[in-house]
């Protein structure tokens, strides 16, 4: 479906346009949104910086997300999923924490010293190479209307139709290049999935 990463980014770019979605700041959810969120941002002429939340994993299954962190604390969970788990508020309690930290030092990887983009009474665009459950890009969303910004719009090359669905419900707006039923992972509509390195996660910020 795409070719990579680059390539994703310039679809997407190109639905943008074509749905006349305009935007003051593009932050992408690394390290594999950079590449997308690249492209993007230099088609709409736009600045680039990041957002970043991890997933709380529950007791049992730690890749079964109960809910999401951001880096700057915003918090989403999964109430019913939880309730269901029956999982401790001492045991979410601390992960949000471990995750909290994890996300905010993830984003000083990346940014350095550099501040934090003034999103307040501003049109941004949250952009990721795909989205699968959408758990973290709930909080991250969350985190962009924390800091006030006037609308927040989703934008990913691919996500499931369910998916798709949850997330208009968080954010003003969801753009979605293909959005196949049949949905196992992101890498699998991508030709070209390999992991995006720090250096390289980097080098997109220090063009800006």
């Amino acid at each position: 479906m795409f070719t990579d990463r680059t390539d994703a980014g310039r679809r997407l770019a190109d639905l943008l346009e074509e749905r006349g979605v305009e935007a003051d700041i593009v932050l992408a959810i690394p390290r594999g949104g950079l590449p997308v969120g690249h492209a993007v941002a230099e088609r709409l002429g736009v600045p680039l910086d990041i957002v970043s939340a991890r997933k709380l994993g529950s007791p049992a299954n730690p890749e079964l997300a109960i809910g999401s962190v951001a880096s700057d604390g915003s918090v989403w969970l999964n109430e019913s999923l939880i309730a269901q788990l029956d999982v401790a508020d001492s045991y979410i309690d601390a992960e949000i924490e471990r995750e909290h930290e994890a996300a905010r030092r993830k984003v000083e990887r990346y940014r350095g010293t550099r501040p934090p983009l003034d999103v307040g009474g501003k049109t941004v665009l949250v952009v990721d190479d795909g989205v699968a459950t959408g758990a973290t890009t709930i909080a991250c969303i969350r985190q962009v209307q924390d800091a006030d910004a006037e609308r927040v719009v989703l934008a990913v090359p691919v996500a499931p139709p369910d998916t798709v669905e949850r997330l208009r419900d968080e954010a003003d707006e969801v753009i979605c290049v293909e959005t196949p039923p049949y949905f196992g992972a992101v890498g699998q509509f991508y030709d070209s999935f390999g992991q995006v390195s720090d250096d390289e996660a980097r080098s997109y910020l220090t063009e800006e």
